[in-house]
């Protein structure tokens, strides 16, 4: 739905809202008329309700509203005395309409100063969890959110077992696209295994002001732009279209922004001509084809972890000789495996261009229509480009113009088709005759750019699926900024050994290595307690005296 159909609804929605309340306003000592003035409407109900006027922002915070609405019903019904049992269900199974019938074929006397707190145990716990769940959702969709990091891809910058917060705030909180869908979940329920929303209607894009600009090397959390299946199940052979906000997360490192000119020589990223200089904390690992002079050596997992820090497992590589492995670590690591006589060569492993995989040729075609392409991005074989090595190219910026041709629109053929200006399953259609480019059936020359974009890697080369193999990241796809790691805990190890206290409660970000603070919030979180026992005794000697 676009901004036009989106006013046409939410005018439709006070009307109906005036016609099932206004008499109810007028039996409170209000007009008839202030049941249909949008905003002001609720402002009054809230009045109404005995409820304070700040209730009316959350009646329009997406995600949130659903479960306010249900609070409203209630409200509004118990503000008149229907307040047992059959009103409240009622009032919650007919989508609110059960108001309609009080307010035309009941008495309706209102009670102004209405006892706010629930007269049995089991409505104060439904109205305590309730509330809970409201704020923590609030806390979820806009400020904070917590996050597990699932893959290597950014190893040993972030460890699989990883349990971050996750700001929304840092580049600006995105407002739920998808308004109906359960809270704090993403797109499938847990245990259950069903889609966590409905598709239907979808909201435009809109970003709260952040007050930082993504800069390159920060590590981002962002809506993995190519996820075009859903979660139940994998393997069904169906096309589904997910929105924006319900692809999968996932978690990665900005090596270009807006704007840039990028390349890659050798695994190493040069932005605008110059080497790409990565912070401390970052450690990138590369699959290396190695020989093992003592594979008694690597094959001690114990040895190769207290010595080297190698956690991966070391596999046989496709080879004549048993000593031929594959090994992912760091160029220090091998360097100084090779110094210490634990191997006798090693080579990092390309990626080929001519290595082919099934790739879509686009988000919404029909998966029978796939066919073999190139596996690193554009997938356009005449660029050369594989995981290690590329020539210079743009990483669009919003209002950037560039000539387009058939040379070129590889690199910008999704955008231009599904990321900028796309609605549900409605999508631009790039299509070639001869050496000309046409967009929806008209000669492509050039384009302006309607949003931001970035290129994000994984530490991980080796093992990270990344912009290198399906492209550019819109902002609108972007999540928020990983700022703490509040636990993490390796799932290889048996319990309680799987913790890694030394990374508890560490900043993502930051120069030099991390640094935990978890005996700094044990020390303030006992200090709490005691300084809440010493209150708490004051006040029984105080009512005892």
């Amino acid at each position: 739905m676009n901004w036009t159909e989106w006013l046409i609804t939410f005018l439709v929605i006070q009307v109906i809202h005036g016609l099932g309340t206004w008499k109810m306003y007028v039996a409170a000592g209000y007009k008839a008329w202030q049941a249909f003035v949008p905003v002001f409407n609720a402002v009054t109900l809230m009045k109404i309700m005995n409820r304070p006027w700040w209730w009316t922002i959350l009646l329009f915070l997406p995600v949130v509203n659903i479960m306010m609405f249900i609070v409203v019903w209630v409200d509004t019904l118990r503000s008149f005395g229907y307040n047992k049992p059959k009103d409240t269900f009622l009032g919650v199974v007919t989508l609110g309409f059960y108001i309609y019938y009080i307010n035309y074929t009941q008495p309706l006397n209102h009670i102004k100063e209405r006892e706010l707190n629930p007269r049995t145990a089991a409505g104060e716990w439904t109205n305590s969890i309730l509330f809970a769940v409201i704020a923590a959702t609030i806390v979820h969709t806009y400020v904070m959110q917590p996050f597990i990091i699932p893959t290597s891809s950014l190893e040993k910058t972030l460890l699989t077992g990883d349990f971050l917060f996750v700001s929304k705030f840092h580049y600006g909180a995105r407002l739920p696209m998808t308004p109906i869908a359960a809270p704090m979940v993403h797109d499938t329920i847990p245990i259950v295994g069903v889609k966590s929303y409905l598709q239907r209607p979808q909201l435009p894009y809109m970003r709260l002001p952040g007050f930082q600009k993504i800069e390159r090397n920060d590590i981002v959390v962002f809506n993995f732009p190519a996820d075009s299946t859903n979660t139940y199940p994998y393997d069904d052979g169906k096309y589904y279209y997910k929105p924006i906000d319900k692809k999968s997360n996932y978690v990665k490192r900005c090596v270009a922004i807006a704007g840039d000119k990028m390349s890659m020589k050798d695994g190493d990223i040069f932005i605008n001509g110059e080497l790409l200089i990565l912070p401390e904390r970052a450690k990138p690992q590369f699959i290396f084809d190695v020989v093992a002079a003592r594979i008694d050596l690597m094959a001690d997992r114990a040895y190769m972890i207290e010595n080297y820090d190698i956690t991966e497992t070391i596999t046989q590589a496709d080879r004549q000789i048993p000593n031929d492995l594959q090994l992912t670590a760091t160029e220090e690591t091998v360097e100084r495996l090779k110094n210490d006589g634990i191997i006798s060569s090693y080579k990092r492993r390309t990626l080929d261009v001519g290595s082919p995989f099934k790739q879509w040729r686009r988000d919404f075609k029909d998966p029978e229509t796939a066919y073999l392409k190139p596996n690193v991005f554009p997938y356009d074989g005449r660029t050369g480009n594989n995981n290690e090595d590329r020539a210079e190219f743009i990483i669009p910026a919003e209002g950037m113009t560039v000539d387009i041709d058939q040379n070129n629109i590889a690199y910008f053929e999704r955008i231009i088709e599904v990321y900028e200006g796309s609605e549900m399953n409605i999508f631009n259609d790039v299509t070639y005759k001869g050496n000309e480019v046409f967009l929806n059936g008209k000669p492509l020359t050039s384009y302006t750019f309607k949003q931001d974009y970035y290129w994000l890697m994984g530490d991980n080369r080796g093992n990270s699926l990344d912009s290198r193999f399906w492209g550019y990241v819109p902002f609108n796809h972007v999540v928020g900024k990983p700022v703490f790691v509040w636990m993490s805990y390796d799932s290889n190890k048996s319990f309680p050994n799987g913790f890694r206290f030394g990374r508890m409660f560490t900043t993502v970000n930051g120069s030099g290595q991390p640094t935990s603070y978890l005996v700094y919030f044990l020390v303030l979180l006992a200090g709490y307690f005691v300084v809440r026992k010493i209150m708490k005794n004051k006040k029984e000697n105080k009512e005892k005296s």
